[in-house]
Formats: C-alpha cells, structure tokens, sequence
C-alpha cells in the first residue's frame, strides 16, 4: 500500500491554497507536478557538475558526462530495452514523433504510402504525418471506435494495404483514458511486416512499460509526464531500425567526421542527438523514473484505478453529466460535461475552488469532433490525489451544476 500522506510531502506545490481554497490538482494529464529531489538534482547538477559533456578531458566534463549517460542507462532499464544505444534524448514525445516522422518518410516512403493511426490521437501524432503527407504525398488511415471508446480491432485488420508502411498510435488516450492493446496493435502490423510506433506520453506515469514485450519499434514520452523537468523525453528505437533512419538534426556531437568534401555520421545513440544535449533535464528524469520505481509501477496503477473508480461512480450520481471514454481497461482520466454547461465555464467556476481541471479539446480535435462535441472537462489523477480531494471536486461540479 502506496503511504499518501507521506508521499504527499514530496511534493511542495500541493501544500499551496488557490483563493484561499487548498490546491487540488487534477491536470496531471496536462503535466505531473515534481518531488522535491527532481528539483534537488536540478540544482545540484547546475552547482556541482555543470560543464558541456563528451567534448572536455576536464573533471567537470567527465562528471557531467558520466550522470547523463547513466542517466540513459536508467531510462533502458525503466523500459527494459535491449541496449542504452536504442535510447535518444529529445525535448519530449512531440519532438520523439516529429524525429520518426521526418527520418521515416525520407527513408521509407514515396507517394501513394500509408501511415495508420487512430481516431483518438493526440495532435501531435497527427500533424506530422500530415505534414509530410503534404511533402511526400502520403496517405493517413484511421483506425475507428466503438461507443465505449475502445479501439475497432476487426476495422484495424482491414485497414493494411500493401502500401502500409507504418502503424502510429497511442498507447493510452490523453481524452478517453482508453487502454489501447499496443501489444496486439503491434503484433497484427507485424503479420504485414509493418513497423509500429507507440505514443507512450499518457502509459510511462501510470502503467509498467516493457519495450520487449510491447514489441513496437519505437516508443516515445515525455519527462515532465511522469514527474521529471520539461523540455526532456526520450525516443525509444529498435537498434536496426534507428540505424536504417538518417540523422534529423545536423551539427556537433552527431558526427564522426567533418570536411567540406564529405562529412560522416556517429553511432547510435549520439547520430540523432546533435548539439549540446540537456544533460541536466536527463539526469532529473532519471531521478524521477527512479522515484517512481521506488514506489512500484504496479501499486501506483492500483491505486489510480481505486481513484478513478470513485470519481467515476460519484460524478455519475450528478445529474445530467456524461463522461466520455468508458472502455474496459482504462487510465486514471475522467472527460466529462455537465447538462448544457460549457466546459470553460465549468473549469473556470472549479478554479475558483482551488480545483484545477483541464477545458478544451484536449489537442485531440477530430475525436471531439467524432464524439459530435467541441470540448471537455478533464479530470486527470495521480499517486498524490486522495479520495478527500475526489468528494471536494464532486461537491464542486455539483454547485456549479446549481448555479446554471
């Protein structure tokens, strides 16, 4: 059993009042907030082993390098991938997918090829395809939903074409909470000899991520997700795949040799990591995974799913709401309207109660749009929530629901 209370005082922010209200937070979809030692490890990296890394035969440099390549270690280890030369450090799993996009069409795609993805994306697996279906002329393909928000698995098979080139979808939805089988996705695309890419953005904070297991030849997400510092992630390759890809970015560290004649490219993982790399975002991403691990992936999944099913249970005595997103296996998310109360209106009046929820569409337009909607309330639950903080949100809704 996961102590709250104690793992509450980790974490300075929530001790903070929002007009006078004790802050309750359920953003954490949005972004996590951060334990005192991912702060400290900050700190300590800018005070005690700030120095550019694998360019300097001084201390410092050592030390630095050192801490961001175990650092890399770490997050092979949380993802149980093969090698740390399968982990590159990005700015998070918007740039992750953007790399993969880019590298992948120019190597692996002309006009007329397809890319899968689903109806429940977020933005950002989305608009990269785009992009390059506008450059390269390439084609999207949409997997559908039935009405609990659950993935058409039998619509899914019937979707590859010997123009398939590769399956892009998200392991858990930022919107429905909905629990995709990443597993199966991956190994039916497999059947077709189609490589895969996870969006893992919303699974790192709440699920056990085992990248073997999975299978998929690359998985991304997002450091500030899963209570380490922003501007961080990690794209997770298969070795043989991020060999076959071509460099993203130019510049130092991604080379082997420079002339003007010719220039020639490093290994795995430094070929697609060009520049000086955040090394201090790294090394407190890594002391967040450990923070996580420390308290059990599988007792915080537990636990999330006993918070989920409260708010669920307690929202759905109020009348008029609807939630959206009621699939089998679910994450701790709750999307939801009040009768004819606009969901800006409903976040605003809650902020006033010190309660931060997300309004909007969530940067998944075509599923609001495919759920016949333009915007949600969000309601997104962490380890540090409480079941007390649930009653209060529920009372607030309520009084907001009177009001209108």
């Amino acid at each position: 059993m996961l102590d709250i209370q104690r793992i509450r005082e980790d974490f300075p922010i929530l001790d903070h009042q929002i007009y006078g209200k004790p802050l309750i937070y359920f953003d954490n979809s949005a972004t996590t907030q951060k334990p005192r030692e991912v702060v400290e490890k900050i700190e300590s990296g800018y005070y005690n082993v700030n120095a550019n890394i694998h360019r300097g035969v001084h201390f410092l440099s050592q030390a630095a390098t050192e801490a961001h390549e175990e650092a890399r270690r770490t997050v092979q280890a949380f993802l149980n991938a093969r090698s740390s030369n399968e982990i590159i450090f990005t700015r998070g799993t918007t740039e992750s997918i953007n790399l993969v996009s880019s590298t992948f069409a120019d190597a692996c795609m002309s006009a007329g090829d397809e890319v899968i993805v689903s109806v429940m994306e977020h933005h950002s697996n989305i608009v990269p395809w785009q992009i390059q279906a506008a450059r390269k002329g390439i084609a999207l393909k949409v997997i559908p939903m039935n009405e609990r928000g659950e993935l058409d698995m039998e619509a899914y098979r019937g979707l590859f074409s010997e123009r398939t080139r590769l399956v892009s979808v998200a392991h858990v939805s930022n919107v429905l909470g909905t629990i995709n089988p990443v597993r199966e996705l991956t190994a039916i695309a497999h059947e077709h000899g189609v490589p895969v890419l996870v969006d893992g953005a919303q699974a790192i904070p709440h699920l056990k991520v085992d990248v073997q297991d999975i299978d998929a030849e690359f998985y991304v997400f997002s450091g500030h997700k899963v209570y380490g510092p922003t501007g961080i992630g990690v794209l997770y390759g298969k070795e043989e795949w991020l060999d076959r890809l071509p460099p993203y970015q130019g510049g130092g560290e991604m080379i082997a040799t420079v002339s003007f004649e010719k220039t020639t490219f490093n290994e795995l993982p430094f070929k697609f990591e060009a520049g000086t790399p955040d090394y201090i975002g790294s090394t407190a991403l890594a002391e967040a995974l450990r923070y996580v691990d420390r308290l059990g992936m599988d007792q915080i999944a537990a636990y999330e799913d006993d918070l989920l099913r409260y708010a669920t249970e307690r929202l759905e005595k109020i009348e008029g709401t609807r939630i959206f997103g009621k699939a089998a296996r679910k994450g701790a998310v709750i999307s939801f309207l009040v009768g004819t109360i606009h969901h800006y209106d409903m976040g605003m009046l809650l902020d006033r109660l010190g309660i931060a929820v997300r309004t909007g569409h969530h940067c998944a337009q075509p599923l609001m749009h495919a759920l016949g909607i333009e915007g949600t309330v969000r309601a997104s639950f962490s380890f540090y929530n409480t079941k007390e903080e649930i009653d209060a949100f529920v009372a607030g809704v309520e009084r907001v629901r009177k009001m209108f």
